[in-house]
């Protein structure tokens, strides 16, 4: 099982994507995008709905294979 952070990475990586150029586009700072990835914090619902959007996963897809 994936963190949720782990799958931020990934899926952010695939997109080619800067933890800065990630932040922009879904309205984060680069440091909470960094705390994500790094399980630091986990993203508000609304920032889980963007990052979605931004990769192009549904939802399903996003949780795929992602528990504590």
């Amino acid at each position: 099982m994936l963190k949720i952070g782990d799958k931020i990475k990934e899926l952010r990586l695939e997109k080619g994507l800067s933890q800065m150029q990630l932040g922009k586009m879904i309205g984060a700072s680069q440091k909470a995008v960094d705390y994500w990835e790094r399980s630091v914090n986990e993203p508000k619902a609304s920032y889980i709905i963007a990052l979605v959007n931004v990769f192009g996963v549904t939802f399903d897809e996003f949780f795929d294979n992602v528990g504590n």
